[in-house]
């Protein structure tokens, strides 16, 4: 059996939504000490609805994987959607990640929530603190 599945092979070697967005209106940066792979998203938004996305990851072929299936899952979605994705579901759409490399899809979404954050922010839009957790409390990665 392999290690990953076909689906995280083709995500790796041809993934979807690479690059960065010139005057982005959200952008998230997350970071693993750890292994030290880094995710940096970025949003435009119209009308509550991303409308592109696009990111940036150094990091290993599953931090890789998990970025490029993640922004596939939210691009055209509500901002409240996409602040719903969990890493169980990003790992799930690549047909599962090896335990030892869950923590990229939890990049993948603490990225994308660190990214509406900073949208919400620069427009002052109030929020619940709640949904984007703290670096005190999360277990893998952290704001860099």
């Amino acid at each position: 059996m392999a290690l990953y599945s076909e689906k995280v092979m083709d995500h790796f070697k041809h993934p979807r939504n690479v690059g960065t967005i010139e005057n982005a209106d959200g952008v998230g940066e997350v970071g693993n000490a750890k292994c030290g792979d880094i995710m940096k998203i970025y949003l435009k938004i119209d009308d509550g609805i991303i409308s592109d996305v696009k990111f940036e990851t150094f990091g290993c072929g599953s931090a890789i994987a998990s970025s490029s299936m993640a922004t596939e899952m939210i691009k055209g979605k509500p901002l409240s959607e996409a602040l719903q994705l969990t890493n169980k579901a990003v790992a799930e759409a690549l047909d599962g990640l090896p335990a030892h490399k869950m923590h990229c899809s939890v990049l993948a979404e603490e990225a994308i929530k660190a990214a509406v954050k900073d949208y919400y922010d620069k427009n002052g839009i109030k929020y619940d603190e709640k949904i984007f957790g703290s670096c005190d409390s999360c277990c893998h990665s952290c704001e860099i």
